[in-house]
């Protein structure tokens, strides 16, 4: 993290101290305005709350998400939590509310038809509604309905459409803090992405760094949505998500670059993580090529590109085991340079 950016707070440490001040507000507390709970690094921050609203059969509450200094695309968001109540014994059942997602595929943590709530959220909200309702001598039993106005707007700005969740957000957080350019909720796609392409049996799957090396794919194979993965500048997590069963055949694309990055041996393909260390270089004569060149971009020959997407393959098939094809892809969309069937 760069030093001195501002830790948030996940949607789900969001949703999980909105249901907290919902549930006492439903069993007799007072309408508060700011409410502390507990996480599961032992932190216990307060959340201000927006406000709370009370019937007899449930009670509304609303927190504004702070991701801090991360560009969050949550952030600002109203995370809006209702609780209803529930016969003593029968827990806490989860609900997707207007801008919650809903789950469509296999290989996610929660199976298809629940909301869209990640098992460490639930952990979170179960948590802190039980610290409740110990407090208020109540039984911790309710229907917990989440709901992010607006939130089916945003998940357009996420991948959730391409890992079939329909209808919103997803509900995230394993510890509850957002640290800054962490990538965290990035990672946590890669790693769904890829479950899900599991899931479905894909013996084919393609990644991109970027939008440009997407299309590419895109023009060029005809995969499903589910087989493309967006890994960006993460690399590593895309490898460590598939090394444990590796599909048939990974086709990866990308810039010159990042590819000769990746080819060098780095997780973080990012421009923030430094030059490709071509010292790491099997092939001597490639790393010669650009130890001197001022960027790489431009001292791309047609040759260079194909040993650039050599050395990158040889990389991956070293680390994944499977059959492995490299397109470098020129900011025009063009493969200037592959290696692989």
């Amino acid at each position: 993290m760069k030093r001195g950016l501002r830790k948030g707070w996940t949607t789900g440490a969001c949703a999980a101290a909105a249901a907290k001040a919902a549930f006492a507000r439903l069993h007799g507390g007072p309408a508060v305005h700011k409410i502390a709970i507990r996480l599961p690094g032992g932190k216990t921050p307060s959340f201000d709350v927006l406000w709370v609203e009370c019937t007899s059969s449930h009670a509304t509450a609303a927190v504004v998400k702070d991701a801090g200094d991360d560009p969050d695309v949550t952030h600002g968001a109203t995370v809006r939590v209702t609780v209803a109540a529930a016969p003593a014994g029968s827990g806490l059942h989860f609900i997707a509310g207007d801008g919650v997602g809903t789950v469509t595929l296999p290989g996610l943590a929660v199976p298809p038809g629940e909301p869209a709530i990640n098992p460490g959220p639930r952990a979170q909200i179960r948590q802190n509604i039980e610290d409740a309702a110990f407090e208020l001598g109540v039984s911790p039993d309710a229907r917990v309905t989440i709901a992010i106005p607006g939130g089916e707007i945003l998940a357009a700005r996420t991948l959730n459409g391409r890992l079939g969740i329909v209808g919103g957000l997803s509900i995230l957080g394993t510890t509850g803090v957002v640290v800054p350019f962490s990538c965290s909720a990035w990672a946590e796609s890669i790693r769904r992405g890829v479950a899900i392409a599991k899931a479905l049996e894909l013996c084919h799957l393609a990644a991109a760094t970027g939008r440009t090396s997407e299309a590419a794919l895109r023009q060029r194979l005809s995969l499903p949505d589910q087989a493309i993965l967006e890994m960006g500048d993460m690399a590593g997590t895309l490898f460590d998500a598939l090394k444990p069963k590796p599909p048939r055949q990974l086709t990866l694309a990308g810039g010159p670059a990042k590819l000769l990055k990746l080819a060098c041996g780095a997780r973080d393909l990012h421009s923030r993580a430094g030059g490709p260390k071509l010292d790491a270089l099997a092939d001597r004569d490639l790393a010669q090529a650009f130890r001197d060149a001022p960027t790489i971009a431009g001292a791309l020959t047609p040759a260079l590109a194909d040993r650039i997407a050599a050395a990158a393959r040889h990389r991956a098939q070293g680390i994944l085991g499977c059959a492995v094809t490299v397109w470098v892809v020129d900011r025009q969309g063009a493969v200037v340079g592959a290696c692989g069937s």
